[in-house]
Formats: structure tokens, sequence, C-alpha cells
């Protein structure tokens, strides 16, 4: 067994820790649980921390417990939060739950047959469902004061909001009993699973003190709390976001390609930060890397390691291999053979904005003219003597390959996925025709 706080606070990932938990988990082989909202059908990369948490958890020798809040996404944590979130079904929560499981699998070893400290996922929705109103509160409600709750900050930061912006409609009754609900969950997978420990975000600490009480009132036992920094950017701008919104862990969402360039492009301070956080590479291994790093920034090797690594374990090698290429070919130097190897949505997705036309099959049949394709019917170049002095200048690629003569015609051996075709004049303007 490995020290987990140990392991955790070098890799900066410790914001808050219950006293006697460290002590606690070297005692023995524990349960410890974070809770992951269903809301979708696949986690975000801002879910990438608590899943690191519990990874780390298994690693150092634990049984992690993953809950996918099915009854409380139906409430919605304030936590954070301005606004009431949409309530959700059974059926959409279930489905959801399904594709979280899958993607932890990428993280998490839940073969019970394989070792005693497997994974293990439960749903709160399970065991909350049969709660009547009138059980819950006179078993579980009578046990904390409203005073108690009122003081937590996500309570507080929200009815103080509510006060000051005039038009709000404040916090209803079913977000102010979130943490009641949160805090069951504790007490029930301390007494069903001899659960000890819960983690996640620093924004969660009030949540989960909230379950560390009930187990000490009602379940007449210790339970501890653990929670790690919101991971923010450097630039002050939101971890976890791009110019298309969310990073999602479901390649359907996000593809790989784009999930391979959101860690690329990390800046210097972030990767570093980054790198202990997101993979499992040693210390020493981490520390050698900045230093390489640091001695020539330029060939941005911790970046490029950084996003091998997180790319390999969500999506597959497969997927990094073509990410890979991907990047190659708009970063470096790559062949028509490159081009056709990648799928159709990548190839797209690598060069999206690229302004593009559509040209007749049956002139690619009878042969295009390369001046036609260049200026005449596309405008790519202003002009066909414009196109003329690129070809003497051998300045025009075609699918990254240099072409000169203006009497080149573009053929079907020159199609990608079978419908397009890249123009390039001088490294960085492209332009795609799509022949239909």
């Amino acid at each position: 067994m490995k020290n987990y706080i140990e392991e955790l606070t070098w890799r900066g990932m410790i914001h808050n820790v219950m006293p006697g938990a460290e002590e606690h988990l070297n005692e023995a082989m524990r349960s410890a649980y974070v809770g992951f909202d269903p809301t979708a059908d696949s986690l975000h990369i801002g879910n990438l921390v608590p899943i690191m948490l519990l990874a780390h958890f298994q690693r150092c020798g634990h049984k992690p417990v993953a809950l996918v809040g099915g009854a409380t996404g139906m409430i919605g944590d304030p936590s954070g939060k301005s606004a009431e979130r949409n309530l959700l079904d059974e059926k959409t929560l279930r489905h959801n739950q399904d594709a979280i499981q899958k993607q932890l699998a990428h993280f998490l070893n839940f073969d019970e047959n394989d070792s005693e400290n497997s994974a293990v996922m439960v749903n709160n929705y399970d065991w909350m469902k049969e709660f009547s109103f009138l059980d819950f509160i006179r078993d579980v409600g009578k046990h904390i004061t409203v005073n108690y709750m009122m003081a937590k900050d996500s309570v507080k930061n929200r009815i103080t909001s509510d006060e000051s912006d005039g038009g709000s409609e404040g916090m209803s009754f079913t977000e102010f009993t979130y943490q009641l609900v949160q805090g069951y969950d504790f007490l029930h997978l301390y007494q069903e699973r001899n659960c000890t420990l819960q983690m996640g975000g620093s924004d969660q600490w009030g949540n989960i003190t909230t379950g560390t009480e009930l187990v000490r009132r009602i379940g007449h036992g210790k339970a501890y709390a653990i929670t790690c920094p919101l991971i923010t950017k450097a630039d002050g701008s939101k971890f976890g976001k791009s110019e298309g919104g969310n990073i999602w862990l479901d390649s359907a969402r996000t593809l790989p390609y784009k999930f391979y360039q959101y860690w690329l492009n990390s800046g210097d301070e972030d990767s570093e930060k980054y790198i202990r956080i997101f993979t499992f590479l040693a210390k020493d291994e981490i520390d050698s890397l900045i230093s390489e790093h640091q001695e020539a920034p330029h060939m941005r090797v911790l970046q490029k390691r950084l996003a091998a690594e997180i790319t390999m374990m969500v999506h597959s090698e497969a997927d990094l291999e073509n990410a890979m290429k991907a990047s190659s070919i708009l970063f470096g130097k790559s062949t028509a053979d490159d081009l056709k190897a990648l799928d159709e949505q990548t190839f797209l997705d690598v060069f999206d904005g690229v302004p593009q036309n559509e040209v007749a099959m049956a002139e690619i049949e009878k042969g295009y003219d390369i001046v036609s394709a260049m200026a005449t019917d596309t405008q790519f170049l202003k002009s066909n003597s414009e196109v003329r002095r690129a070809l003497k200048q051998n300045s025009i690629s075609v699918n990254k390959e240099k072409v000169s003569g203006e009497d080149y015609k573009l053929t079907q051996a020159d199609l990608i996925n079978e419908k397009f075709i890249l123009l390039q004049r001088g490294k960085k303007n492209y332009y795609l025709l799509k022949v239909v």
C-alpha cells in the first residue's frame, strides 16, 4: 500500500483533508467514494480530477466507489450555481449511468474477480426511490438543524446573491435539501459498504461534511473528507472549455483530435500543473520532463507528453496515433497518403473553418483545371495570373504535395475519402474542394 495523501500532495491535488484521514488510510484498505453528475451521457474533462482521485486511490491499494447521482441528479446541486438545473427522468438517468461507467472503466478496474479492491459503481436512486418523504424527514432530517444547513457556503452564497440581485427566484426547498440527500448517501455507503471517506472538489466540502456528521450522529461512526482544488488556467480562462464548449470524454462529442489539441495547446505553466494531476507518470519522470521542457520550451516536450498520455488513457492508442497524424498534417510534414489515412470526421475536424466550395464529380472525371480550381471558380486566389505566378514559384500544393505547371489537372486519384481535395498556397493558406 502506498501513502495516498502523500501521492496527492506532491501532485497538487489536495485542498482540504479532515484531521485523522491520513492515519486512517495508512492503517488498512479503505473504501472511498466520489459522486458524478449523470445529467449528460458523457463526462467532460472537468470530471477528470475526481476520476483521478479514485484512480490513485485504487492504485494505492484502496477500494474506489463511483456513485452516480441518479436521485440527486433529479434535484440539482446548488454548489457554485446561480440557477436551478433542469430535472431528468429515470430512463435518461439510467442511460447516462451506463455511458459513464464505460468511460470510468478506462481509469478504474471494475473486475471483482481480479482484485479485492476492484471498483464499484452505485446509483443513489436505488436506495432513495423507495424512501418516502415522511420517512426521510423523520429518520434523517431531524438529525441536522436548519442553522447547520444555512451555515454552508453552498447555501449561504446562493441566498446572499439571491437577495442582492433583486430579480432572482431564490433557492427552492428542493435544492436546499440537497446536502441532506448527499449526506445520506455517505451514511448509506458507510453502513452498507463500510465506506469511510468521501472525496470531491473544494466546492463540495459543505455537502461532504454533512455526510460525516450524519455518520457520526446516526451511524455512531467516524468518516472523513478530502477535497481537491478547483482547476483554473493561468490566463484566467475557464478550464475544460474551448470555443466549441465543453471538452467531452466521449469521442462522438469531442473528437480525439480536438481532445488531443486541447492539451497540446496548454501554456507552459498550465502543462506543468496538468501533467502532475492528469497522468500516472511518476514524480521523477515528471520532474525530468519539466527540466527538459524548461531547457527548450519551443520543443513543447511537456505539452506533447501530456496530450499523448491523456488522449491514450481517455480514448485509445489508435485514437492517439490518428490525432498525432492529424496534428502533423497541419503543423508538420505530411503527404497525400497521410491525408487519406484519416477518417472523414477527423479530416473535416482538422480543416474546420477552412473555406470550401463544391465542384461536380463530372469536372473531376474529365480532369479539373488547376487554374480554374484555384481562382476562376473558387476565388481562393484573386486571379488566374496569380495562380500561374504561384505555380512558377512552386508554392501550390494539392493534398500537401507540390504541383507545378498550369496544365495540371485534378482527377479522381486526388480524392480524399472519395469526396475532398485539399488545395494549399504556401504553408498556412488552405482551401477545401468538396466533390458532389
